[in-house]
């Protein structure tokens, strides 16, 4: 097959997978432009494939199976190349990540004669390097922090605090604070490891490290005619684990003439690197309002929405646009600000950070006026550990601050997630809290605000309730005719217990009788189903939303809560041992640093474990002896397996 003429897109191939594919597809679908999907064994049903007009397989020839590992699939330029020709598609969109910054794949696409909806290899090599970059932006007298690649002069030409970051990818990978010289030397090799594993290189700088900025960038977009132009500023200072959160523009830190400086940094940083297409140039802002520059992502960002939303612009629209070799339009090249827009990414993870699997029996997010849901799923998908947690974007746009803001928190609050273990409730939280109102907002955000609280389990009155309605709403599945507990002569309440915490409960002549957790509440049952409970508490009436099954889903205008009903008779040896640690989350065992008959103090890492691309750090909780290890480097666990068993000093030992 001969390769079709560059700057054609007629077919559109997304060398990419959930949100983002979708994403692109929408405005395909806008613009008459036919799209082709590829997929991994493991994505096979998500909704992505089947919204593209064909779809293609990555399954090497050379591979006895299948394999979903990203280094089998997405970064495998060949074989996108190959679909691309195997569906007769004229161009390749990257998405983010994956292989969208790889200017080695970017030739290629090229090369084979097919449209790149990206900017020129030599701006993504230019980029690709943060060292290199910031040699290219002093140059450019764009301001930059101090910096090194020497581990040794760390302290003389950085000084510490410092950031350890990897100079290829981003996303938080790679990174590590260091506050004093003894942590440098940990620091460097988990980085350069984490960043070996994401991005293939291992190549790590050392820079100075601001104490509580702000993390604001620019949208830039530039056609091929010369045309460069600002779209304005996004604040994306809501971060964990140097990951961002929670995105907003425009930032509310920023001046119309700190504006016009950040603009005008920004379209430097492009113009010297030749940039087409979009991009975002990425400063750092301290808190005396000086501003540095972090780093080019010479392709769509997750958080593009909030630009879309306040300027009006389709930013995939003019990548395509671009992409043709046609001219910015009028609107593009003289943009307007309107509103404010917030997005809140919505992570398949606990309040620790740590991703979650399983399968979503049920998704749904509200979409009113002023809000955008841009999913990767829908009630049916799975959540595996290969790829990004990331579940959703759930964006709001409003004439302030304010009224974006109220108007994205309900629409999460109103959200029904099942299934799977999300961060809805700390997104909720930090957008409701009094700190993001007064905008107290910086990259340590969560220093000073615990996650764990945050995003912790409703209040104890609430989980009462949501107890007693999970109890009521599983009766009623056992019910036929009368109400389970319901007696023409007294007797014992039926009881149910959840987490720990009964709930007792008997139909009387005179009504329900219910307690939770031995104190009695005023309840009037109006009625129950498997799925909905009507029950009024203290003389106000409410709807619980109940989703029965080995873990129990209850939604209510107070909240949601997750309930894990207890084994009545559990069977002998069905708990685990005293002094067990396991597994917070399903991944792979990268190190074991303990044998048994080890000494350790608390804090001591035992177990790394490796999940979606993020090293994850197992330690001691108290001083012990390591009396038994199950497991070794390149085991597959699962959220709960146990992993090593101690002795605790605090604690008798089984021969005591």
């Amino acid at each position: 097959m001969n390769p079709v003429p560059a700057r054609s897109v007629n077919k559109l191939l997304v060398a990419n997978r959930g949100e983002i594919a979708r994403r692109i597809f929408r405005t395909c679908r806008e613009l008459g432009i036919a799209t082709v999907a590829v997929f991994s064994p493991a994505d096979a049903d998500l909704p992505f494939v089947g919204e593209a007009d064909e779809a293609v397989l990555l399954a090497a020839p050379d591979q006895a199976a299948p394999s979903s590992a990203p280094a089998e699939t997405y970064l495998r330029g060949e074989l996108i190349l190959a679909a691309a020709f195997a569906s007769g598609a004229d161009a390749v969109h990257p998405g983010y990540g994956f292989l969208s910054e790889n200017a080695a794949f970017a030739r290629a696409v090229l090369d084979a004669g097919l449209t790149w909806l990206g900017p020129p290899p030599a701006a993504i090599e230019a980029m690709g390097s943060k060292i290199r970059s910031k040699k290219l932006m002093r140059a450019a007298a764009v301001p930059c922090l101090p910096d090194t690649v020497d581990p040794a002069a760390a302290a003389v030409t950085v000084g510490f605090p410092l950031l350890v970051k990897a100079s290829a990818g981003g996303g938080g990978r790679g990174m590590r604070i260091v506050r004093t010289p003894e942590e440098l030397s940990e620091a460097v090799s988990s980085a350069k490891r984490e960043a070996l594993a994401a991005f293939g290189d291992d190549t790590v700088f050392l820079e100075r490290y601001i104490e509580r900025p702000r993390h604001v960038e620019v949208q830039v977009v530039a056609d091929t005619h010369g045309n460069v132009v600002a779209l304005f500023e996004r604040d994306c200072s809501i971060q964990r684990r140097h990951q961002k959160v929670i995105e907003e523009a425009p930032s509310p830190a920023v001046s119309a003439r700190l504006r016009a400086a950040l603009s005008e940094a920004a379209v430097a940083a492009a113009r010297a690197v030749a940039y087409e297409g979009v991009g975002t140039v990425e400063f750092v802002l301290d808190p005396g309002g000086e501003f540095f520059f972090l780093e080019m992502n010479t392709r769509l960002q997750v958080e593009h929405p909030v630009t879309e939303l306040v300027t009006g612009l389709d930013l995939v629209a003019l990548q395509i646009t671009v992409g043709r070799g046609d001219r910015l339009p009028a609107e593009a090249l003289d943009p307007t600000l309107n509103g404010h827009a917030i997005e809140a990414r919505l992570y398949a993870e606990d309040a620790a950070f740590l991703p979650q699997t399983g399968t979503l029996s049920r998704f749904e997010i509200p979409c009113g006026v002023g809000v955008r849901v841009d999913s990767g799923v829908e009630t049916g998908s799975t959540v595996g550990v290969h790829y990004d947690a990331m579940l959703a974007k759930v964006i709001a746009h409003g004439a302030t601050r304010a009224e974006a803001t109220a108007r994205l928190a309900a629409a999460l609050d109103r959200a029904v997630l099942h299934g799977v273990t999300t961060n809805r409730d700390l997104l909720v939280r930090v957008l409701r809290s009094d700190a993001w109102a007064a905008n107290e907002v910086d990259t340590a955000f969560f220093d000073r605000h615990d996650p764990l609280l945050l995003g912790a389990p409703p209040v104890p009155k609430v989980h009462q309730l949501h107890c007693a309605a999970a109890a009521l709403a599983s009766a009623a599945s056992r019910s036929t005719r009368l109400p389970s507990g319901w007696r023409n002569l007294p007797s014992q309440p039926q009881s149910t217990s959840y987490d720990g915490l009964v709930v007792t409960y008997a139909h009387r002549r005179d009504g329900l009788q219910l307690a939770v957790g031995g104190t009695p509440l005023d309840v009037r049952l109006w009625a129950a189903t498997a799925t909905s409970v009507d029950l009024s508490v203290d003389g106000v009436r409410r709807n619980f939303a109940v989703a029965l099954g080995e873990t129990t889903y209850v939604d209510s205008s107070l909240g949601h809560s997750t309930l894990i009903e207890d084994v009545r008779f559990p069977l002998p040896g069905s708990t685990l041992a005293a002094g067990s640690l396991t597994a917070p989350m399903p991944g792979t065992v990268l190190r074991v640093t303990v044998a048994p008959g080890d000494e350790i103090t608390a804090g001591d890492v035992l177990v790394v474990l490796e999940a979606m691309k993020m090293e994850h750090a197992v330690k001691a909780p108290t001083d012990g002896t390591v009396t038994e290890v199950l497991i070794e480097p390149g085991h597959q666990v699962d959220a709960g397996s146990v992993l090593v068993v101690l002795t605790s000093r605090d604690l008798p030992s089984a021969d005591d």
